[in-house]
This record gives C-alpha cells, sequence and structure tokens, in this order.
C-alpha cells in the first residue's frame, strides 16, 4: 500500500475549487479503507452517515462558506467522541457505545470542513505500547503485516502511512501518537497540554497528561490540522493559548540528545542514523550542541507507572473485580498493580513526575529546541509486547517507550518526523521538543527540518 498523492492541503483546496466535490473525496477515502481492511487499522466505519456529512459539506461550499479543511477525509482514535459514532476505547465494556456528542475538537474539525470517515484502531484505553484489543484484534503494520505499528494510537498511524485517509487524530498521553507514527513512516504531533481542548469526552486514567495529537504525512498537514483544533474552550478548564512564532530556526538554540540522558538501549541503526541527521542539519547551518537533560533522583518511567495504573483502577477496578476476563490481559494486570498500590505509593509518581516536570524546564531556559530519537528500534513482532532485545541487551517489555513519556510529564509539545529506515526499509523517527506554549515555532521548525532530511 502507498501513501496518498495528495496532502489535506491538496485535497481541501481542490475540493474548493471545484475540481472534485467532498463525496467524491470521502467515497474515495472509503474505498480506500474497504481495500485496506486487513491492515485492521480502522474499526469502525459508517458509510451512510459519511456520505451525508461530506454532502452537508458540498452544500456549505454552494452556500459560500470558508472552510479550510474543505472535503479532507480524517480518521478518529476509538477513544475520542465522534458525535453519533460507536467509540469503544478498543474494550468489550464499551462495546455498543454510542458518543452523544463532539469531542471540541472534533468539531473544530467538521466545522472546517473535515469529514469523518472512520474509527482508527486503540489498544484498550490508549493504555498498551501494541495496538491490539480483545474487541478488535491487532492492527498490522503497513509495510510488514507480522509486524505491529506500535501504539496506542496504531490505527491512524497505520491509516496514513497506509494512505487510507491523508490525516487522522490520535491522543497521546505518553508517546501514543508520535511512537507509532516513528514505526509507520510519518509524523504525528503532541501539542503542549492544553493547547487542543481535551474532551468531552471518556473519563480520562491519565491525570493531567494525554493531549488530541495531529497524525499526517507532513508537517505542514499537522500544522493545517493543530491550527483547526487549537484554542481555548470553557468547557475544559485546562485548555490553554499558545505563543506565535518566535525566531527563525538558524536563530535557536538546539540540542541533541542521543538518549535523553537516561541510560537506556538504542539499536545501532537508529542511533548511528541520529548521528547521520545531525550531521546533516549542522551542515545546513543550524547551531545543534550534544548536551543532556539532567533529570532527579529515580527519574525513570517505573517511577511514574503507578499513575497509569491508579487511573486504570480508580476508573474500571469494580469492572475488574466482577469479571477480570473482559479485559486485555496486559490491561488487568495493570488494572491489578493499580488496585495494589497505596496513597503513598501513587503521592510518590506526582512527586516524580513534578521533578521530571521542573528538569525539563530548567533545560529549556538554556536551549530552544531538543533533538532526541522517538523510539529506539524499529517495528517488532504485533505478538509481543515489544522486541526481545533493544541495542543488544534484553528488553523490558516498556523499553521501546523510552524517549517519549517524560515529556508528557512536563506537558511539552513535541513532534516526531520520519529520519530513516533499517536495511529492511523499516522506518524510526526524530523527535523534536520544545518548552510549553512554544507548539507553533516548534512546528515551522519541524517544517524546515523535513525539508533538510526530504
Amino acid at each position: 500500500m502507498t501513501k496518498p498523492t495528495n496532502s489535506a492541503r491538496e485535497i481541501a483546496a481542490d475540493v474548493i475549487a471545484g475540481r472534485t466535490t467532498a463525496v467524491e473525496t470521502a467515497t474515495a477515502a472509503l474505498g480506500s479503507i474497504e481495500a485496506g481492511k486487513a491492515l485492521n487499522a480502522v474499526v469502525t466505519v459508517d458509510p451512510a452517515r459519511t456520505l451525508l456529512d461530506a454532502a452537508a459539506v458540498d452544500a456549505r461550499l454552494r452556500a459560500g462558506e470558508t472552510m479550510p479543511l474543505a472535503g479532507v477525509p480524517v480518521i478518529v482514535k476509538d477513544n475520542i467522541w465522534v458525535g453519533g459514532w460507536r467509540v469503544t476505547q478498543g474494550s468489550r465494556l464499551f462495546a455498543d457505545f454510542i458518543a452523544p456528542r463532539d469531542a471540541v475538537a472534533v468539531e473544530r474539525l467538521r466545522n472546517a470542513g473535515a469529514v469523518v470517515v472512520g474509527i482508527g484502531a486503540t489498544s484498550e484505553f490508549a493504555s498498551k505500547g501494541v495496538t491490539t484489543s480483545q474487541l478488535f484484534g491487532p492492527t498490522l503494520h503497513p509495510l510488514d503485516p507480522a509486524l505491529t505499528p506500535g501504539g496506542s494510537s496504531g490505527g491512524p498511524a497505520a491509516a496514513v502511512a497506509a494512505g487510507l485517509v491523508p490525516l487522522a487524530i490520535g491522543t497521546d498521553a505518553g508517546g501514543s501518537s508520535r511512537r507509532p507514527p516513528a514505526h509507520v513512516g510519518v509524523a504525528g504531533f503532541k501539542p503542549s497540554y492544553g493547547a487542543i481542548p481535551y474532551g468531552p469526552g471518556f473519563a480520562e486514567p491519565f491525570f493531567g497528561l494525554s493531549v488530541i495529537a495531529p497524525i499526517a504525512t507532513d508537517v505542514a498537514d499537522i500544522a493545517l490540522a493543530f491550527e483547526t483544533m487549537a484554542g481555548i474552550d470553557p468547557r475544559d478548564p485546562d485548555s490553554a493559548g499558545i505563543a506565535q512564532e518566535t525566531e527563525d530556526i538558524v536563530d535557536l538554540r538546539i540540542a541533541f540528545s542521543p538518549r535523553l540522558g537516561l541510560d537506556v538501549a538504542v539499536d545501532d541503526v537508529v542511533a548511528n542514523g541520529l548521528v547521520s541527521v545531525i550531521a546533516r542539519l549542522s551542515a545546513a547551518g543550524l547551531r545543534i550542541t550534544q548536551r543532556d537533560p539532567v533529570w532527579p533522583a529515580g527519574a525513570t518511567e517505573e517511577a511514574i507507572m503507578p499513575l497509569q495504573h491508579a487511573g486504570l483502577a480508580a476508573l474500571y477496578g469494580d469492572a475488574f473485580r466482577k469479571d477480570p476476563t473482559a479485559f486485555d490481559p496486559d490491561i488487568a494486570r495493570q488494572i491489578e498493580r493499580g488496585l495494589s498500590w497505596s496513597g503513598t505509593d501513587v503521592a510518590g509518581a506526582l512527586v516524580a513526575s513534578s521533578a521530571i516536570a521542573d528538569a525539563f524546564a530548567a533545560f529549556f531556559t538554556e536551549v530552544d529546541l531538543l533533538l532526541t530519537p522517538t523510539v529506539p528500534c524499529v517495528a517488532w513482532p504485533f505478538t509481543q509486547a515489544g522486541p526481545a532485545t533493544i541495542g543488544g541487551r534484553a528488553a523490558s517489555p516498556r523499553a521501546h517507550a523510552v524517549f517519549t513519556p517524560f515529556v508528557n510529564h512536563a506537558r511539552l509539545p513535541a513532534i516526531s518526523i520520519p529520519c530513516g529506515t533499517d536495511a529492511n526499509g523499516l522506518p524510526f523517527g526524530l523527535q523534536i521538543i520544545a518548552r510549553r506554549g512554544q507548539d507553533r515555532t516548534l512546528l515551522r521548525a519541524a517544517r524546515q527540518i523535513e525539508a533538510q532530511l526530504a
């Protein structure tokens, strides 16, 4: 399967100019989704509803309305409310749930003329680094069906990479919309916490961490989607304003951290690929110095994981006690652990989370951008929670996720863009991080870096 020939920008331009219609575009997207059904990237479609929505966009255009995303087909992750659609969180508990209204982000996309053509697969409660669920089964990698695209936004990422749609919307509470894009060769953006309003929707197990995250084939489409969805909304008390663009990228202080200052394993192909990328960017005139954040003692993903476990247990502990088999076994283990954590354990995780945020804040007083790998490895078999080894070391089930969670705990914006492949053509990504609220500067820099790597 190949990536789409048209970007979201080009599709909107064609629909606005009358070279095609929203209905024709939606019909083509539905055909692509049907043809790509074996990937299991899109778990729910409603062609009649989609075509009615597309016809409404065409009518709005005829009436003279301006819509920057006119007719653009979009996949929305299966934990974000889309009014009138089945949205399940990949869980048997919500197998028949119909969202009563749109999330603010979806509402804004539709107001801008985007057309929802399907719901993208997620792991159960978006809480696992492989996209599979008891409800829908595994989502497969577009380049190799024996592999996983990662998780939890594996469905949206795979749908974009396979050319089913040019744009998808995921969520990111620990890297869920950066790592899958890195594994399949597209771009994924985690905005600053609050930059895009979150909800209305499901109760969130990731307290103060999860964000709405656009996924696309290039940074320009991500920026277009971000500008459509961003901005304060009174329905979300955490929604926040963001700054305008600042300096040109050549004036920015850029740091490169090959392991994010952590004692973690990285495959040689990724490590060497990132060194080559930094050399190319430096040759293009960017001021890049190698520098690691300095983390407080005990700053590990294990130290902050009680927050996820306790959040899941708070929401679904009663259902787990009644029937543990209703859950993905990995999610069941997380809930069971959450039920065992004490209040002191959870408070300790909050302290660790705050210390990580403080360390990142100190780092960004002296640099403007931080470049790191997005992932330490390429994709692995979908039957495994993670690769067996990374960098020649035996790998724990979460070793593939080491470079992304701290960014969520610091509430910073970060983007993953494709930057290389291994000998088998499997992609990996470059993660670019900025201080909170500098989303637009980050996206501008990412566009320029993307152009240098093209």
